[in-house]
């Protein structure tokens, strides 16, 4: 008894498993038809990696765990930012575009958060404006860089990821 009990609970697991892969790649489908900044591979990929993307069964879920994951990538490359700033590891003129940068970062994480309740409550309205918002400060901080005398951003491949990952859950508020 005791391991046909075990062998349901490990078939309902595994469904929901199945369930959220299939949820993940059609909402990524979708998202990727409609918008031509989404990256299909890429959103399915930064999803399936996702703990919490792996258990949804909604794409609120799914809109839910994407918020957050942008919102990880946000913190993670403010601490870059930090790091390189505490270690002054930057080339001459690159102080003043990290300084703006961290800001940006900061008001960019706060936008998400923000966004985050309002899915919660849902109210996609505001939390498309939300992350629209947040999406300015990746490229609002590439933008600094080049006015800094040409200067070259050492942050450029990340925030294109991290542009990437808000686009997916702004994405995902057009489709609810």
């Amino acid at each position: 008894m005791k391991y046909f009990v075990s062998f349901v609970l490990f078939c309902l697991l595994l469904n929901v498993f199945a369930t959220a892969q299939t949820l993940i790649q059609d909402s990524c489908k979708k998202a990727a038809a409609r918008d031509p900044n989404i990256k299909y591979d890429f959103c399915v990929k930064s999803l399936e990696e996702d703990p919490q993307s792996k258990t949804a069964t909604t794409l609120e879920g799914l809109l839910v765990a994407s918020t957050k994951n942008a919102a990880s990538k946000m913190v993670s490359l403010k601490g870059v930012v930090d790091n390189i700033l505490k270690s002054k590891s930057y080339p001459k003129g690159s102080e003043i575009p990290l300084r703006d940068c961290l800001e940006l970062y900061s008001d960019g994480n706060g936008d998400l958060n923000t966004a985050l309740t309002n899915v919660k409550s849902r109210d996609y309205e505001s939390a498309n404006v939300n992350l629209s918002a947040a999406l300015t400060a990746p490229s609002t901080c590439e933008t600094g860089f080049k006015e800094a005398k040409q200067q070259k951003s050492p942050l450029t491949n990340d925030n294109n990821v991290l542009i990437q990952k808000i686009v997916i859950p702004l994405a995902f508020t057009n489709m609810l």
